[in-house]
């Protein structure tokens, strides 16, 4: 009589399926929220710097979306095609998006003598 406790505790857990559809708008809406921190953090550094470190900065953000971009098109590949593939870039892009906002947030909070930061 285990049978009818299963069926019975099977009806009373919630339920949370999601079509694919709203994964997929998910993990868009991740990408945006990962992208607005990206611009708030390089907007900040991006302040602080001279014109040629702005340069620089501006220089090395374009070559990493370049990356991020390209890096994510590889990890999707599998899936192009698919229903889930949106979801698979969008992932990994909001993924190497925080990433970066990290190293952004490094840069702006370096320890004085900390030689690998830009100071100017």
């Amino acid at each position: 009589m285990i049978r009818p406790l299963v069926a019975l505790l099977a009806l009373a857990a919630p339920v949370h399926a999601q079509s694919q559809m709203e994964l997929n708008q998910q993990a868009g809406t991740a990408l945006q929220d990962a992208d607005k921190q990206l611009n708030a953090f390089y907007t900040k550094l991006r302040a602080r710097l001279s014109p040629e470190s702005r340069a620089r900065l501006q220089a090395a953000e374009e070559a990493w979306i370049q990356f991020r971009d390209k890096e994510c098109a590889f990890i999707g590949a599998p899936t192009t095609g698919g229903s889930i593939h949106g979801m698979i870039v969008a992932q990994c892009q909001a993924r190497l998006t925080l990433v970066r906002v990290r190293d952004l947030e490094a840069q702006l909070n370096c320890q004085e003598g900390d030689l690998s930061c830009v100071r100017n």
